[in-house]
């Protein structure tokens, strides 16, 4: 899911019960990794369109249990926690699947989940200073993520549209990479000097 700012005390995850439907859909949504890879590696076309299902679905409980977490105050450190590891083993699969059938250069797989790793590892490293929220061109780019690997698992997409929107992912991909960083300086030097350091 895309980085979630918080802003009240249910976000900080107090008093709210880890057992709540935002959770139960991030778990779900690792449940159905598994499966989406499974169905993506069988043999036939009706594998292959239950892999896509499987994955939509998937995509689409990652924007559901945001906006309920959000609206209903069902933030918890549970879900601050479970949610980025569940996109990021979703889109990491479907990467990892795509490449060992063949279908996806290793370097495109190897340049996303590098940049998505990193920025996981740099918003724990930044967190004590506080929380960058999330940008328009972060969301541009899951939805980019979600649309192109989506071309690439269903059958008979002409190859120069997954090429082109594969492309234009991986470009904002790593553009946001970039802005995150230079968010993520600023925010650790306001912090210091904030100490007066």
């Amino acid at each position: 899911m895309m980085e979630t700012p918080g802003a009240t005390s249910s976000a900080k995850g107090h008093g709210v019960s880890p057992w709540n439907i935002a959770n139960v859909l991030t778990v779900v949504r690792l449940v159905l990794v598994p499966f989406f890879v499974a169905c993506l590696f069988l043999p036939g076309m009706g594998w292959r369109v239950a892999a896509l299902v499987v994955f939509v679905v998937a995509s689409l409980t990652d924007s559901l249990d945001g906006e309920l977490a959000r609206r209903y105050g069902l933030v918890t450190d549970f879900g601050k926690i479970a949610d980025p590891i569940a996109d990021k083993a979703l889109i990491g699969a479907a990467l990892v699947s795509l490449s060992l059938l063949g279908e996806l250069p290793w370097w495109v797989t190897a340049v996303i989940i590098f940049r998505e790793l990193g920025i996981t590892l740099l918003r724990f490293a930044v967190i004590r200073h506080g929380v960058i929220p999330a940008s328009y061109g972060g969301k541009v780019k899951t939805v980019l993520q979600i649309l192109a690997i989506g071309l690439y698992i269903f059958p008979h997409v002409p190859d120069p549209i997954r090429w082109v929107t594969m492309g234009l992912a991986l470009v904002v991909t790593v553009a946001t990479g970039v802005d995150y960083v230079v968010r993520a300086i600023r925010l650790r030097q306001v912090a210091r000097r904030a100490r007066g350091e």
